[in-house]
């Protein structure tokens, strides 16, 4: 019985991301208990160290592991300021269509930094956030990245005026972001003409 179980618990691992699941569980269920973030233009942090299974082969944070902790971050934001629960009453779906990453200074073994994550715009389509790797050794900025978080079967205007109960002016993009969906909007032509497709903004 016990090899058995073994064997099932091997097979599981080998075939699944079970970290990433048991992860996202526990995101989830401490978001549930924290209080809620009423402005969901609030700047949410949260605290990480850089582990054994987080390093490459020169001792540094994986740059996959960037954003995947990125991934996490979000999602503990959305929840603390009530869009993922109303994204998910409203039936709507919310995916990454886009990201990008600077690196700026890698994280070494065992040093504790914090993300910092922040909504700093949306169209009718995405969100776009800014998530900032910040060390709590001496307060730099070790990576920055933009996110354009799409939406389906909703908007993210309807979304907003879910949670809070009134609509709420997009304030104005900034130039790095501007310049970042110019970018998005020009490599989707391009590859839509490379594809012989009809242009159409995605």
């Amino acid at each position: 019985m016990f090899l058995l179980v073994l064997g099932a618990l091997l097979l599981l691992f080998c075939t699944i991301d079970v970290w990433y699941f048991l992860r996202g569980a526990k995101v989830f269920f401490q978001a549930i208990f924290q209080p809620r973030v009423a402005d969901i233009m609030a700047e949410q942090s949260v605290d990480g160290v850089v582990l054994p299974h987080d390093l490459d082969y020169m001792g540094h944070m994986n740059n996959s592991r960037y954003l995947r902790e990125c991934d996490f971050a979000r999602f503990h934001h959305y929840m603390r300021n009530g869009l993922f629960m109303a994204s998910h009453r409203l039936g709507a779906r919310m995916v990454v269509g886009a990201s990008t990453i600077r690196y700026r200074r890698s994280l070494a073994f065992r040093e504790p930094f914090e993300i910092r994550t922040r909504v700093i715009g949306w169209d009718e389509k995405a969100f776009y956030l800014e998530q900032r790797f910040v060390s709590k050794t001496d307060g730099f900025i070790s990576a920055v990245m933009l996110c354009r978080q799409n939406v389906v079967r909703c908007s993210p205007e309807q979304i907003i005026e879910f949670v809070c109960k009134t609509k709420i002016t997009c304030p104005e993009f900034p130039e790095d972001l501007k310049h970042w969906m110019n970018y998005i909007s020009a490599s989707s032509q391009a590859l839509r003409a490379e594809s012989g497709l009809e242009k159409k903004e995605e």
